[in-house]
C-alpha cells in the first residue's frame, strides 16, 4: 500500500485513511481508491453562509451557458424597460436546467411590479394628498382686522399701550362686580324694588341729559353699596339719587346741585340726609370708584366690530340697558354682558348670527360663550314694552336714540325660537 504523497498533502492513500485522518486535521473521510479535490481548491461559495436568505449559492455557471441564459432574459425585456445591462446570473445548479435567481438581479429587475394591494393603497394615498391640497386652497382662514391701526397718529388714542389697558381691565372687573344673590341679605328690599328703582334713574339720567358713563358708574355704585349695607325701603331712593351724585362727580364736567336731586324726587329727603348718605356710601364703598363698567368695553368692543353704523351701536346700548334693570343679569361679568349686547345687536340687524374672528379676539369671547347671555337679552327685548318697568323702551322709542326699540328681536337666538 502507498503511504501519504508528501508533497501532495491533500491526497489520501486508500490503505491509510486511519492514519490520515489522525495526522491531519480538518480532512474528510472518503471512499477508497477515489481522488477528491483540497478544500482551498473548492467553490468558496460553500464556505459562509449566503448574503441573503432567501438566495442560494451555488458552484457557478459554465461561461457558455451564462451567456445563453443572461442572452434569454434580455429578449424578455422590453428596450424601453432595459435601464443596465443585465449581468450573469452567478447561480447555477447542479442539474443545469435549475435556473435560481440573484438577490440583486431580483431587487433591481424591473419585471417584478409591487402587488396589487400596494398599488391600490400608494393610489389612495396620492389622491387623499390631492384632495388635501386642494381644500387647504378653498377653505380661506378669515382674518383678525387690526382695529388700531388707523389711530396711531392719535395721542388720545393711546395705540401703544391700549391692549394693556384692556388686560388690565378685564383682570379688574371682578373687583366691581357683587354676589348674583346679595339681595338675600337685605331684610326690608328685593330685586324688585332694585328694578324700579335703577328704571327710574335711567329717566333722570336721560332728562339731565348725562354722560353715558355716569349711569353705568351709578348703577354699580348702588348695587355694590346694597351688596355690603343693609338699606330699608324707604331709604332706597336715596340710596339712588346719592350714587347719582357721586358718579356725576366722578365723570361730569358739569355736575347737577343736591337740591336738583332733591326736587327730582319730589322733595322726599332733606340735602343733610343726601349729604350724610354720601358720606356713608364712599365709606362702605373704601372710596373705591374707578371700577370697570360695562360702558368701559362697549366703546372698544363697538370699534372691533368693523361697523360704523350708528343703528349697530344704538341699538346695543338698548339691549345692554335692559339689563341694568334686571337683577338676574348680575351673575354676568361686565366685559361679556357688553360683548354678548353687540353680537345680540349684529344678528338682531343682519337676521342671522354674527360674530367675526376680529369680534372674538378683541373681545375674548367666542360664541358659543355669548349664548346663554344672549338668548336672556333676547327675551329682554321681546318684553321691554310691556309690564312697569318701561323707562329703557320708551327712550329707545324717540328719534334721538334712532327708534333702536323698534327693531323686531332676533328670535331665532331662542331654544327653542318664538
Amino acid at each position: 500500500m502507498a503511504g501519504s504523497d508528501e508533497n501532495n498533502p491533500g491526497v489520501i492513500g486508500p490503505g491509510n485513511i486511519q492514519e490520515g485522518l489522525r495526522g491531519r486535521v480538518g480532512k474528510f473521510p472518503v471512499a477508497t481508491g477515489t481522488n477528491r479535490r483540497a478544500l482551498s481548491n473548492i467553490n468558496r461559495n460553500i464556505i459562509g453562509g449566503p448574503p441573503y436568505p432567501c438566495a442560494v449559492n451555488k458552484r457557478g455557471l459554465s461561461e457558455k451557458y451564462a451567456a445563453q441564459l443572461a442572452n434569454k432574459q434580455q429578449q424578455q425585456l422590453e428596450p424601453e424597460e432595459i435601464k443596465k445591462p443585465v449581468r450573469p446570473v452567478p447561480i447555477s445548479c447542479e442539474p443545469e436546467d435549475c435556473n435560481i435567481i440573484d438577490v440583486e438581479d431580483y431587487k433591481t429587475s424591473d419585471d417584478f411590479s409591487a402587488p396589487m394591494f400596494v398599488q391600490h393603497t400608494e393610489a389612495m394615498l396620492e389622491e387623499i394628498d390631492r384632495m388635501d391640497e386642494v381644500e387647504m386652497e378653498d377653505v380661506e382662514v378669515e382674518p383678525v382686522l387690526d382695529i388700531d391701526g388707523c389711530d396711531k397718529r392719535d395721542p388720545l388714542a393711546v395705540v401703544e399701550y391700549i391692549d394693556d389697558l384692556y388686560n388690565f381691565y378685564k383682570k379688574a372687573e371682578r373687583s366691581g362686580c357683587v354676589p348674583s344673590n346679595y339681595m338675600a341679605q337685605q331684610f326690608d328690599i328685593n330685586d324688585r324694588m332694585r328694578g324700579i328703582l335703577i328704571d327710574w334713574l335711567i329717566e333722570v339720567h336721560y332728562k339731565f341729559e348725562l354722560m353715558e358713563e355716569t349711569l353705568y358708574l351709578t348703577v354699580n355704585l348702588i348695587d355694590r353699596f346694597l351688596a355690603v349695607h343693609p338699606v330699608v325701603r324707604k331709604k332706597l331712593q336715596l340710596v339712588g339719587v346719592t350714587a347719582m351724585l357721586l358718579a356725576c362727580k366722578y365723570e361730569e364736567v358739569s355736575v347737577p346741585v343736591v337740591e336738583d336731586l332733591i326736587l327730582i324726587s319730589d322733595k322726599a329727603y332733606s340735602r343733610k340726609e343726601v349729604l350724610d348718605m354720601e358720606k356713608n356710601m364712599v365709606n362702605a364703598l373704601q372710596f373705591n370708584l374707578s371700577v370697570p363698567t360695562p360702558y368701559v368695553f362697549m366703546r372698544r368692543f363697538l370699534k372691533a366690530s368693523q361697523c360704523d353704523r350708528k343703528q349697530l351701536e344704538l341699538l346695543a346700548f338698548f339691549i345692554i340697558e335692559l339689563c341694568l334693570v334686571e337683577y338676574s343679569m348680575l351673575k354676568f361679568p361686565p366685559s361679556l354682558l357688553a360683548a354678548a349686547a353687540i353680537y345680540t345687536a349684529q344678528c338682531t340687524l343682519s337676521g342671522t348670527k354674527q360674530w367675526s374672528k376680529t369680534n372674538e379676539w378683541y373681545t375674548g369671547y367666542s360664541e358659543q360663550q355669548l349664548t346663554e347671555c344672549s338668548r336672556l337679552m333676547v327675551n329682554f327685548h321681546r318684553i321691554a314694552g310691556t309690564g312697569k318697568l318701561t323707562g329703557v323702551h320708551r327712550k329707545y322709542c324717540t328719534s334721538k336714540f334712532g327708534y333702536a326699540a323698534k327693531n323686531e328681536p332676533a328670535d331665532f337666538l331662542l331654544d327653542p325660537p318664538f
